[in-house]
């Protein structure tokens, strides 16, 4: 039984792996609208929509989910915007944010009529030049920021790949004017697990001064980078504060400006993060003079945030809760340095536990790979107290599948 309406209970978790088998992601649905409605909430003073920004979690049922909760859809590739539309979404409700394409993707977007956003002043000019005012698209711009909880995260600093530079402005005036461009929408993204309120109210006030260079814009789009906690006692973004601050100054900007605004947010691990567990066997325990290892059936090839970003995942032994807390390093099986985490207080572990990793909602499974040959996990979606395999665990077929044997 599930015990709590947004938090799945140790020995639900493990009757998950027993009966779906490990690895295995769970996502639960319960809690994605928990965090949706207070997004609702937090803004609710002012005029909002939210794109959910799903390069954290495509799974074509995470998108139904969030259609059904009302968000619209954040996508980076022409794939994205192709699954939103299957998942059933309208073309108006998907925004495609592209970063280092060509013009034929940002065109193959245009013909299947959603938003896009244009983040260079290269592709910008040449969309002008062949389409004119004839397809609105909105302009990413790069604030000048620092922030987020990591460099490989912050996208909105002076040496960041994204978007065009607040000092270029001349130069997209430029663009705009030469090739008649029809502007309907600013974005800034400054990057992720920003907790800082003053960091939001900044991104703001450089977008309100921007929006003063054009005359008909629709939406002012604050990006995301709302920041959840990892473990008790961590920091995390007071929504309910960003959103009373930044909806109190985007209201007092749009009584001045002569044309009526919306005020748009791409939440993506914000909405999921908390959502979704990561379950792992113990298959080996390895004592060592200075370390014990608890070796589990998966690797940084299911959940490379760990590896990647030095990213927490709180740990639990879902199989022993209450056993005696021991000191462990808990590793992959992957051909490499591979540490899911080093000198943690677990709950004793014993060989053929289940272990939980949580706060895997976001850019687990969707940056999962096939190294060392290994198959991916399966996927499972809680939803009203009942759960749904909603992803097969590979086979070998899936290793083969795309290989074409000529020996």
């Amino acid at each position: 039984m599930i015990k709590d309406s947004s938090v799945l209970a140790d020995d639900y978790l493990a009757t998950l792996a027993h009966e779906f088998g490990t690895p295995l992601y769970v996502y639960h649905a319960e809690r994605i609208e928990k965090q949706y409605h207070r997004l609702q909430q937090a803004f609710s003073n002012s005029k909002v929509r939210f794109f959910y920004a799903c390069k954290a979690l495509t799974n074509i049922n995470i998108l139904r989910l969030m259609k059904q909760l009302g968000s619209g859809l954040d996508t980076v590739s022409i794939q994205e915007v192709k699954l939103g539309l299957m998942a059933g979404f309208d073309p108006q409700d998907i925004n495609f944010t592209p970063n280092g394409v060509s013009l034929d993707e940002i065109t193959a977007a245009r013909e299947l009529g959603v938003r896009i956003n244009i983040d260079n002043l290269s592709i910008l000019e040449q969309f002008g030049k062949k389409f004119g005012n004839s397809y609105p698209v909105s302009i990413r711009l790069k604030p000048h920021i620092m922030a987020g909880g990591n460099l490989k995260i912050s996208t909105g600093h002076a040496d960041s790949k994204f978007g065009i530079s607040i000092h270029q402005i001349s130069q997209i005036e430029r663009v705009v004017k030469n090739t008649d461009l029809h502007v309907n929408g600013l974005h800034i993204h400054t990057g992720s697990e920003i907790k800082e309120v003053e960091v939001f109210l900044q991104v703001a006030e450089i977008m309100f001064e921007m929006a003063g260079h054009f005359n008909q814009l629709d939406f002012l789009d604050l990006g995301s980078g709302f920041k959840v906690p990892y473990k008790p006692g961590d920091p995390e973004t007071d929504i309910e504060h960003v959103g009373e601050s930044i909806s109190a100054a985007f209201n007092a900007f749009s009584k001045k400006y002569k044309h009526s605004l919306e005020l748009w947010f791409e939440p993506g691990k914000f909405l999921v993060s908390e959502a979704g567990y990561f379950i792992v066997k113990a298959n080996v325990i390895k004592t060592t003079p200075t370390t014990v290892f608890v070796g589990v059936d998966s690797g940084f090839n299911h959940l490379i945030r760990p590896m990647f970003y030095n990213a927490f995942h709180l740990i639990r032994n879902i199989s022993n809760p209450h056993g005696l807390e021991k000191n462990y390093a808990v590793v992959g099986n992957i051909c490499e340095t591979d540490t899911f985490g080093w000198d943690r207080k677990i709950n004793e572990v014993r060989e053929g536990d289940f272990l939980a990793m949580y706060n895997a909602g976001a850019y687990g499974f969707e940056m999962s790979s096939n190294f060392n040959s290994r198959l991916k996990p399966a996927e499972v979606l809680i939803k009203d107290g009942k759960a749904h395999l909603i992803r097969t665990r590979d086979t070998m077929d899936d290793l083969l599948r795309h290989q074409i044997e000529v020996l």
